[in-house]
């Protein structure tokens, strides 16, 4: 790709902004064909149609000095518009740098009934090397990419409502993939040998979205001179951004909402990519609350030249193998418009989306508010709900937006007059 910035995009006609990022027709998937009924009915259950949400492309994201087209999947407006238009106040200082640990999953084993914990412990400690070579040849696929098992580690938990019983985390390389089948698969294999070993019971067999094994990491630079705007200075609107983010860190109250904003950019996404959103944001909510407390997954401070400085870190436990991505026509589209070659690529993308989206929140909560903009791109679905048509919808937005009132009955009694 040779740019993420396209100037004017959002002003362009649904067919032009199609053919701008489909002009051979490779990325069809994206801009109408997607997932049939008939696709589906493998996926799940009891398919009966599909559910469809709209699909928006973020600009102007370079990340690690590459530009990325992003597609988000998402129905709450001002999202991609905010995403997108910090990433281009990035741009000015080099965008997002994003880096990410070794895709490393955790399985969960609990081992009850055992009448010596200590003894217990020892023997499966002894054990290890041999514990992790039955493991390593659950699939031989993930282990000729040079995945597989890294470690067992036992832990000991000492207070529960049942008592006290011991905790197995295996340690688990998974490569591009999310991860789920395989280490499910290594902990059901290791169980019984667990049990011969312990003389106690292997209850739980299952994968942690807690994935603080596997964690991606985001930031950047936003220019002083880039943040200033209509009445607002680039110094209030700094420290504006950096009080609102303190709020979050020091409250829970505010972060949870702090962070759904994050999740906002993140979990569109991992929607556009066929990825478990729902496992992520268990994983960064759980990861909020590490310490004991819930609190901001980001961080804003000042740098030395007196730019605003932003950084995000979090779980990502994302595939770009496996799932849903290989069999969903539009998750394989999304994943080829944004050039990623491995989950880690992917998971870098996506924490810098997730930050971009952060500072879009802050920036309003910080200055305007968070209405205006939100209203503005809200006013257009209140005005095709009250029945607006083609041209009208955007003349009746523009009224309801005039007036501060972005009410569907106003909307209707509008377009009455209109009429």
């Amino acid at each position: 790709m040779s740019s993420s910035r396209l100037p004017g995009f959002y002003n362009l006609p649904l067919e032009e902004r199609q053919q701008a990022i489909n002009p051979d027709g490779q990325f069809d998937a994206l801009t109408g064909g997607g997932l049939t009924p008939e696709a589906a009915d493998p996926m799940i259950e009891n398919v009966v149609g599909t559910h469809n949400l709209p699909l928006g492309v973020a600009l102007n994201f370079v990340v690690n000095g590459r530009e990325v087209l992003v597609p988000m999947a998402i129905e709450e407006p001002s999202v991609v518009a905010g995403a997108s238009f910090m990433a281009k106040l990035a741009r000015a200082a080099g965008g997002f740098t994003a880096s990410s640990s070794a895709p490393e999953m955790i399985g969960q084993m609990q081992l009850l009934d055992v009448a010596d914990l200590d003894a217990a412990y020892k023997a499966i400690e002894g054990a290890k090397d041999e514990l992790l070579a039955a493991a390593a040849e659950v699939d031989p696929v993930l282990a000729k990419l040079g995945g597989g098992p890294r470690d067992l580690e036992i832990r000991s938990i000492s207070e529960s409502p049942i008592g006290p019983f011991l905790g197995l985390h295996l340690i688990y390389d998974v490569r591009d993939a999310m991860g789920a089948n395989a280490v499910n698969t290594a902990c059901e294999r290791l169980a019984p040998r667990i049990e011969e070993l312990t003389g106690g019971r292997v209850h739980l067999r299952i994968l942690s979205n807690l994935a603080d094994r596997r964690l991606a990491r985001a930031a950047c630079t936003i220019e002083l001179a880039q943040l200033a705007f209509e009445g607002f200075s680039a110094e209030q609107v700094r420290d504006g951004i950096i009080e609102a983010w303190a709020f979050a860190a020091a409250d829970p109250y505010r972060a949870a909402t702090h962070n759904k904003g994050i999740m906002n950019g993140v979990d569109a996404v991992v929607i556009a990519t066929g990825n478990d959103w729902r496992a992520v944001e268990a994983g960064a909510h759980a990861y909020a609350a590490r310490d004991g407390r819930y609190t901001s997954l980001s961080r804003w401070t000042v740098d030395a030249d007196g730019n605003l400085r932003g950084m995000l870190e979090m779980p990502m436990a994302v595939g770009i193998v496996g799932g849903a991505t290989k069999v969903h026509p539009t998750a394989q589209a999304a994943l080829k418009l944004m050039e990623v070659e491995t989950a880690s690529d992917l998971a870098e993308i996506i924490v810098a989306v997730g930050l971009a989206q952060n500072l879009a929140a802050l920036r309003a909560l910080a200055t305007e508010g968070i209405q205006r903009g939100h209203m503005e791109l809200h006013a257009r679905q209140v005005a095709i709900a009250a029945g607006a048509e083609g041209a009208q919808i955007e003349t009746l937005a523009a009224k309801l937006v005039a007036e501060k009132t972005v009410r569907i009955d106003r909307a209707e009694a509008l377009l009455k007059d209109m009429s």
